[in-house]
């Protein structure tokens, strides 16, 4: 799966603060070097954000938490 740069143009409200947690810590991922999706999903692991339910991120929920945060899902 090929991760691509999406940006929101026309948001309808500001970022929440899970947003903004969740964007802090993918940049400091990526700022590491880490860019593949299994070490993207093992670097949030390794870190205290969680999804919603609280359970450990895998590729299908870090997948689908994108897809949902850019409407698409």
């Amino acid at each position: 799966m090929p991760l691509q740069l999406r940006p929101v143009q026309s948001r309808t409200a500001p970022p929440t603060s899970y947003e903004n947690a969740l964007a802090d810590e993918l940049e400091a991922v990526y700022g590491r070097g880490v860019h593949d999706l299994p070490g993207v999903v093992a670097a949030l692991n390794a870190g205290g954000l969680r999804p919603a339910d609280g359970a450990d991120w895998t590729e299908e929920t870090f997948a689908a938490e994108l897809a949902r945060l850019a409407g698409e899902a």
